[in-house]
């Protein structure tokens, strides 16, 4: 082995064929592995030592790793505006997303408040705003309003007889399912991350989660309307709840509130134009306009100078208590209940807060830690769930004002929380007045990220396909199944999907480019040249128990070679074979005893020398006809190809002619030679080679089908060798006692081109092509 420089630009490259085996000593394949034993991980697991403590500190508080070395000079502005913007933001979504949540809009405040001050100590993205969100905010809301509806708590007014509802107790009760079902929920996310299982995410693919975020920002604009138009319509759960609600709320548009329309109207107007030109100025404009903020506090003073709520009949806030709640303990009797709400929760949540944490640090430069993302997240709504809030995770709207005003580091999340405890503590009870139309309005104006995902439609059609389709499914069960049987629904389609990839990969045979030692598939290379009389064979995909049928279908579709009828096909002729040799050993006997019988003893009953040597060695025409019989059935080199087989046709060999001696005998070989020259034009393959460069695994069932294709081609003569498998391959395959005598390791080889020059040695090719390549990547072949 050897590469030889010839001049800049040029060299040639000469080495021996390699198999498994010659490569193992080449490349000196280690005896050991490299990763230390079990029982060595886990008590290094357990050693401690100082560096380690430290290590694991950081690691578990990453706030201890920037604070020391924070910067004041360089990032303390830029915090400080952002904070405060961020905050602003957090006033008029936080008690709007409440309402999503069937929640008193205070509590939208709590929440945008100690879950942000919990993510800032244990949180590793720098970028994102953490609080409430449109689409965990109505997962929650359907939890509440299923297990706490207003049928539970009406009740009859013995003044009047007319039906009441204790909006009091209601919604107290509401809160407490959302504080349980967020404990547990953040519970399930703080398991998940100290087993460090945050891959989990990986299931949820972009194209499933941007479909259910757009399913849930419909369940969202339905649940707005009835505050929009002002109506109150039933409530319905389960599948199809969201067209019975759309129904609903056409039969009651007859009784909409004209006061509650008007006001969402120009609250809608004057919210769109403000964002639009936000947009459009936004290089111009040092901050963006707080029109949400500007939008409440005129509702809150139109509202209470012109006593909307009373002479209008438009519904209001209410009354905000002044101050923080005492944190309490969750109704863990309401999590046998929960339990699946909760599970889709926490898992929803987190996979936006990865995606949105990681967009943002492979932007800035910094790496987010998934695994710990889960557990700070899963604190922050545990913590959150004691003091009354619901469960939380970052807003993309709220997090892109946090980068682009400047904000470097979570202090900005600290700021924004001092923005809200300073409105919960002093300025609440400004805002009792606000209607919840206004509310309602900042809710769908702040959907317009989501609606805008239908564009993904035209540009997945174009992409993928079947990206398209997981989008469109995921979208039409989030939408029909409502959001928690939609999700499961959603994730089982998409890894049907996986699996029917793989179950339908592309089945290429190979072909060489001429003067290069590249393999390309011939139907969509032309250049691409099929071997004579080898066949290379190739799967997109691994081979695993799912596939390994069809894999083996495909072999014997592309190769030409049905193995089935070649050995069935096969028996019949060796067991007509034994049995033609039975009938002529039995003719040659008793040829031989007529002529013992006759001429072969003298009148003393002793025996002529000479026919004592006929008897002993047989006579010579009768010897000679059976040899000539043998050899007419199998070339002299005593194998035979039986994947010439599929053209050939039944011949009638010694006494089914009618004929015995040299005539019959020169005749069958005749036929056999012609027979023998038309196939060979046919069906001429001596090879196959099995390219396994793309599988990562082998189960048992692609071990068995392996074995089997060795040991079924090997009856017919053809040789089968493997190519390109991986190391990790090659280890299954050892452990699963694959290689054998019968299957040695030379059956394997580095790549399909030594494969191809070692099958081309074994049929008599002399000359080994060797390719003179230059910079340009243009080859020729010298031999």
């Amino acid at each position: 082995m050897g590469v030889e420089e010839q001049r800049a630009g040029k060299f040639y490259v000469e080495r021996d064929v390699l198999d498994e085996l010659c490569l193992d000593q080449v490349a000196r394949r280690r005896t050991h592995s490299t990763t230390p034993p079990l029982k060595e991980r886990v008590k290094d697991s357990l050693r401690c030592s100082m560096p380690k403590l430290k290590r694991s500190v950081l690691s578990t508080f990453p706030v201890l790793s920037w604070l020391p070395r924070y910067s004041v000079r360089d990032n303390g502005l830029g915090d400080l505006i952002s904070g405060i913007s961020v905050g602003i933001m957090h006033l008029p979504q936080g008690m709007a997303y409440a309402l999503l949540a069937s929640v008193p809009p205070v509590f939208g405040l709590y929440t945008s408040f100690y879950p942000v001050l919990v993510y800032c100590i244990l949180g590793t993205s720098r970028h994102i705003s953490i609080g409430t969100f449109a689409v965990i905010s109505i997962m929650i809301g359907s939890v509440t309003e299923r297990l706490a509806p207003d049928s539970d708590f009406t009740f009859l007014n013995g003044t009047n007889g007319t039906a009441g509802l204790d909006v009091t107790a209601r919604d107290a009760y509401r809160v407490q399912i959302a504080a349980s079902t967020t404990v547990l929920s953040g519970l399930f996310q703080v398991l998940l991350g100290m087993v460090r299982f945050g891959f989990v995410v990986t299931y949820l693919s972009e194209p499933l989660v941007r479909g259910y975020t757009t399913g849930a920002a419909t369940h969202v604009v339905v649940s707005q309307l009835k505050y929009i138009f002002g109506i109150h319509p039933a409530r319905f759960s389960g599948p199809l709840s969201q067209v019975y609600i759309l129904i609903d709320i056409c039969r009651h548009l007859p009784e909409t509130n004209i006061g509650a329309l008007v006001v969402s109207l120009v609250a809608l107007l004057v919210l769109i134009v403000v964002k639009e030109l936000n947009s459009c100025y936004e290089k111009k404009l040092p901050l963006p306009i707080p029109i949400e903020l500007i939008v409440i506090i005129a509702a809150t003073l139109i509202s209470y100078y012109g006593n909307l709520n009373s002479q209008y009949d438009v519904a209001v806030v209410g009354e905000i208590p002044r101050g923080l709640k005492s944190p309490s303990l969750p109704d863990v009797s309401l999590w046998g209940t929960v339990v699946g709400d909760a599970f889709a929760v926490a898992i929803v949540g987190y996979a936006i807060n990865i995606s949105l944490g990681k967009t943002f640090g492979l932007k800035h430069g910094y790496k987010v830690d998934s695994n710990q993302e889960l557990v700070a997240l899963g604190l922050s709504n545990t913590v959150g769930g004691f003091f009354q809030c619901y469960s939380v995770t970052s807003s993309m709207s709220r997090s892109l004002i946090q980068e682009s005003t400047g904000g470097r580091t979570q202090v900005a999340g600290v700021v924004s929380s001092v923005i809200v405890l300073i409105t919960v503590l002093q300025l609440g009870t400004l805002f009792e007045e606000l209607p919840k139309a206004v509310l309602s309005c900042i809710v769908f104006v702040n959907l317009k990220g989501m609606f805008k995902q239908y564009l993904d439609i035209p540009a997945l059609w174009k992409s993928n396909p079947v990206d398209l389709l997981v989008w469109l499914v995921t979208l039409v069960c989030t939408i029909l199944l409502n959001l928690d049987l939609g999700l499961a629904a959603s994730i089982a389609f998409s890894l049907l999907t996986v699996i029917f990839r793989t179950q339908l990969p592309r089945y290429s045979i190979l072909g060489q480019v001429p003067g290069t030692e590249l393999y390309l598939d011939t139907d969509t290379y032309e250049e691409a040249k099929e071997i004579p009389g080898i066949t290379i064979f190739r799967s997109s995909t691994t081979v695993y128990y799912t596939n390994a049928e069809l894999y083996l279908d495909a072999l014997q579709k592309k190769s030409g070679i049905d193995i089935g009828k070649l050995l069935t096909r096969k028996k019949k002729r060796d067991a007509k074979q034994k049995r033609k040799d039975k009938k002529e050993e039995k003719k040659a006997k008793k040829e031989a005893k007529k002529q013992n019988g006759v001429n072969g003893h003298l009148p003393n009953g002793t025996v002529h020398p000479e026919d004592k040597v006929d008897v002993e060695k047989g006579s010579p025409d009768l010897k000679g006809n059976r040899t000539d019989i043998a050899l007419t059935d199998r070339p002299t080199n005593g194998q035979v190809n039986w994947a010439y087989e599929q053209q050939w046709t039944r011949l009638d060999l010694g006494s089914e002619t009618g004929s015995h001696g040299d005539d019959a005998i020169t005749q069958t070989s005749s036929t056999v030679g012609e027979e023998q020259r038309g196939r060979s034009s046919d069906i001429d393959t001596h090879t196959i080679i099995l390219d396994l460069s793309t599988a990562s695994f082998v189960d048992t069932v692609t071990v068995m089908m392996l074995n089997n294709i060795f040991r079924d081609y090997r009856e017919i003569d053809i040789d089968i060798y493997l190519a390109g498998c991986q190391v990790c391959v090659v280890e299954q395959l050892s452990r699963a006692s694959f290689f054998s005598e019968s299957i040695p390791k030379s059956r394997l080889f580095t790549t399909v081109h030594d494969a191809v020059l070692h099958s081309l040695r074994l049929q008599g090719a002399s000359d080994v092509p060797i390719y003179e390549c230059t910079l340009d990547m243009a080859c020729t072949t010298k031999m």
